[in-house]
């Protein structure tokens, strides 16, 4: 993320075939509308989407963080003056809960744990913790790099700060556990961004790009991406909208919704087969 970010213009290879079929193996409706995009070709696979549906998204959230916990979306937004940790109903998009925080901080990534809403900033190198049902926060912690996505794989939280490296921390003392570097055969990923831990995988946005990386957290390869160029249509784009960022998933439904900055819409996805030369045999990811 990064203001340069709302002066940000946002503020605005392959994998072992053990670990790829891992993360493809998957049924998805042929039959299904497709919709296709003219990302590049390249020998890591590239998948499309297809819209499963949608739903109403605040346009004046400039999204940096999301998660999805019991029909609720858990939301971080950004910029100086406006960041906010917030609580929205799925169906509705209606703002049932926030808290701002004080104008010298720029929200960043959120993420769950246990009863638990941890929130990065951006250049503060503050780090909160909130009670999820009160918003009450209960701590404060530091780290040494930028603040841009936050997740975890149930053991430790993932955190990315706009370079190719994801770093893994204790949730408990927030010290670093360790590090990968993420790149896509021999080529390093920077500008990672939004994250979100999806069935042994690490979803990035990548920052001012249409796609999603799908990383292996043992290596740190890129093992496909998600093309999701053309997703917010004219309609959509009406009014001034920023870059795509925002994942958030649903295990109990097997669901992935993804949203960007000032976006008017949540969107529901699946992805669909490789779009570029991989063989079709490549099954896309299970969401």
């Amino acid at each position: 993320m990064n203001a340069t970010r709302h002066n940000k213009r946002g503020f605005g290879v392959v994998v072992v075939a053990i670990v790829a079929m891992a993360l493809f193996a998957c049924c998805i409706d042929e039959d299904a509308p497709v919709t296709t995009t003219p990302c590049p070709p390249d020998d890591t696979p590239v998948y499309g989407y297809k819209i499963v549906n949608t739903y109403p998204h605040d346009r004046n959230a400039f999204t940096q963080g999301l998660v999805f916990d019991n029909g609720f979306l858990y939301e971080g937004t950004g910029l100086f003056g406006k960041s906010s940790l917030r609580e929205s109903e799925l169906e509705t998009g209606k703002v049932i809960r926030s808290y701002y925080l004080p104008d010298k901080f720029f929200g960043e990534g959120v993420t769950l744990w246990g009863d638990k809403l941890i929130q990065l900033t951006w250049q503060s190198h503050v780090g909160f913790v909130y009670d999820k049902d009160s918003f009450l926060i209960l701590q404060e912690f530091s780290y040494p790099t930028e603040g841009w996505g936050l997740t975890h794989d149930g053991k430790h939280l993932i955190m990315s700060d706009g370079t190719a490296t994801l770093y893994f921390l204790n949730p408990d003392t927030f010290e670093e556990v360790g590090r990968i570097e993420v790149r896509d055969r021999d080529v390093p990923i920077t500008n990672l961004n939004e994250l979100e831990y999806i069935k042994g995988a690490i979803y990035a946005n990548v920052w001012l790009t249409d796609r999603i990386a799908i990383i292996s957290p043992e290596t740190g390869q890129v093992a496909g991406w998600l093309c999701l160029e053309g997703l917010l249509n004219e309609e959509g784009s009406s009014q001034p909208v920023e870059v795509l960022n925002g994942i958030a998933y649903d295990a109990k439904h097997d669901r992935l919704f993804v949203t960007g900055k000032y976006w008017p819409k949540l969107y529901e996805i699946r992805a669909t087969y490789p779009q570029n030369s991989v063989s079709t045999s490549t099954r896309p990811p299970s969401v």
